[in-house]
């Protein structure tokens, strides 16, 4: 009995083998396009350049003595032939689930959250304290050189709206519908990532339009120009589910709204 009489013999390291390096490559695919920037915060770029290295390593390796193997497989005894292993999974699943997981990868490109997930997770003005801690927030800058998240970290550090009323602003977020605000407001939120984008969770601020908000659908990516007024509104962003109570909110007054595209880099730190 020989490899040739037993294919799975070399069909499983086989599959084992491009596991690995479909990953390798996927994993340095997104590191030189971009791509990264949508999945994961930029301080682990890094450590995913060297494991994609490592893994087409690894790979390499697994690869050239899965050849060796080959070419010497009339050399096999029999008593390598019975050489039996035990798994949790039957032989060759888990590489299987690996390598397709990793070819769906290479052929779905990732895209940014959506509004449909931040209504699911919850939004909120500031920054949960349970979170890892946001950047430094600094009070020098202008307040229409701020943007989204940094109105939101200003908001965290001083929760008084009346304080920015008047204030200038410009940003740019992407489009969520509430049902509880009226036809004429629209709420601009952006992501924040603390570690990948499993865990992010949005932020924002309401904004007050001259016009409809049908105009700007939901996940339209917009730049806003105006100043910050104070409205009482209807919002309850972590409790979608319940009754929103009336509350005064810092709003931005819109005088300018214009549709951008989505950024390469959509999310806040």
């Amino acid at each position: 009995m020989n490899a040739i009489a037993n294919p799975s013999k070399l069909l499983y390291p086989a599959l084992e083998t491009l596991s690995i390096l479909a990953w390798g490559s996927l994993l340095l695919k997104y590191f030189l396009s971009g791509q990264l920037k949508l999945l994961i915060h930029p301080n682990y770029f890094g450590l995913v350049f060297v494991t994609s290295i490592v893994l087409l390593i690894i790979g390499g390796i697994k690869a050239w003595q899965l050849f060796k193997q080959w070419r010497n497989r009339n050399k096999l005894t029999h008593k390598e032939e019975t050489v039996k292993h035990i798994t949790l999974l039957p032989t060759g699943l888990g590489s299987s689930l690996l390598l397709i997981t990793a070819l769906l990868g290479w052929s779905i490109p990732p895209t940014p959250l959506t509004s449909q997930i931040a209504l699911q997770r919850g939004f909120s003005e500031s920054f949960a304290v349970t979170r890892i801690q946001p950047q430094a927030f600094r009070a020098s800058i202008k307040p229409e050189e701020r943007s989204l998240v940094d109105w939101v970290r200003t908001l965290n550090v001083y929760p008084e709206p009346d304080a920015y009323t008047g204030q200038k602003v410009k940003v740019s977020g992407f489009v969520i519908h509430l049902p509880e605000l009226p036809e004429n407001y629209l709420f601009v939120s952006r992501f924040i990532l603390t570690c990948c984008a499993v865990d992010a969770y949005p932020v924002g601020l309401p904004v007050k339009l001259s016009q409809s908000r049908n105009l700007y659908p939901p996940d339209t990516w917009l730049e806003i120009e105006g100043e910050m007024i104070t409205d009482t509104l209807a919002i309850d962003g972590q409790k979608m589910k319940q009754t929103a109570s009336n509350q005064r909110q810092l709003v931005i007054n819109a005088r300018s709204v214009q549709k951008i595209p989505t950024p390469a880099d959509p999310y806040g730190y």
